[in-house]
């Protein structure tokens, strides 16, 4: 039988990638996107040529009172139409965005939409898709390796992170009965265009974050969509409540 993925943000960098290799396993894939409507309908097409299942549908992770609910029906009657009912095997929690503000500089503005984007969200959108995820199925939420290391700015952005990895834990206790699998994992610096692109395109921040890594260079998509892949397998079935840094050794 054919098992299904939902992966929110998925129409580039980590999403994209974990989409595309989840596509290779033989899976299906659901991707969302908030705005680029066009790189998330070339996700699909590549997809398609991969020979998997392909569909994205439309997501605000900032707002999820009322909108949640929408995008649940579409899901639901999507896969109600392709396969005979509306379940699912795993959801990617992938969706975010950056911030780097002092403490002393955010706005309640900004701390509401970090939170509403990466904790609320997340929490909420597991929630209202749980009744969905079948029975030996899978969850993993993306934190970030600021959760463990400290740098200035990043206060509202790795608080929320942190917040996750705590859900995770809780929520794979609570799951036990249907055996759905609940990890984290935390990227280091990748090259994405996540904060402008910076990790990527700065040189000065791409050397800054290569001396301070194991294996010499900033992370790649494909460096984590992999190990997100390998926890939606069966290989990775002892691994629950568990969080994974994917940084190449970042400040060991």
């Amino acid at each position: 039988m054919t098992k299904i993925a939902i992966i929110t943000g998925g129409s580039r960098g980590i999403g994209r990638d974990t989409a595309l290799q989840l596509a290779r396993k033989g899976l299906d894939i659901i991707i969302t996107y908030k705005s680029s409507e066009e790189e998330a309908s070339e996700v699909v097409s590549v997809i398609s040529e991969i020979g998997s299942k392909a569909r994205a549908f439309q997501l605000d992770l900032g707002k999820p009172i009322g909108t949640f609910d929408v995008f649940i029906s579409n899901v639901s009657e999507y896969l109600k139409k392709t396969y005979g009912e509306a379940k699912f095997d795993y959801l990617i929690n992938n969706g975010g965005i950056g911030g780097h503000t002092s403490v002393a500089e955010a706005s309640e503005e900004e701390f509401d939409l970090m939170v509403n984007v990466h904790f609320k969200g997340v929490y909420f959108l597991t929630q209202k898709l749980l009744p969905f995820i079948n029975n030996k199925g899978g969850i993993v939420n993306i934190s970030s390796g600021l959760t463990r290391r400290t740098f200035p700015n990043t206060s509202t952005y790795a608080t929320v992170k942190g917040a996750v990895e705590v859900f995770t834990r809780v929520l794979a206790a609570e799951l036990n009965e249907k055996k759905i699998r609940v990890n984290t994992v935390a990227p280091g610096a990748i090259q994405t265009d996540f904060n402008g692109g910076v990790t990527r395109d700065d040189p000065k921040m791409n050397q800054a974050v290569s001396s301070i890594t194991a294996l010499g260079r900033p992370g790649l998509p494909e460096d984590v969509g992999g190990v997100i892949a390998f926890l939606c397998t069966d290989n990775a079935y002892w691994i629950n409540g568990q969080r994974l840094e994917v940084s190449g050794g970042m400040a060991l």
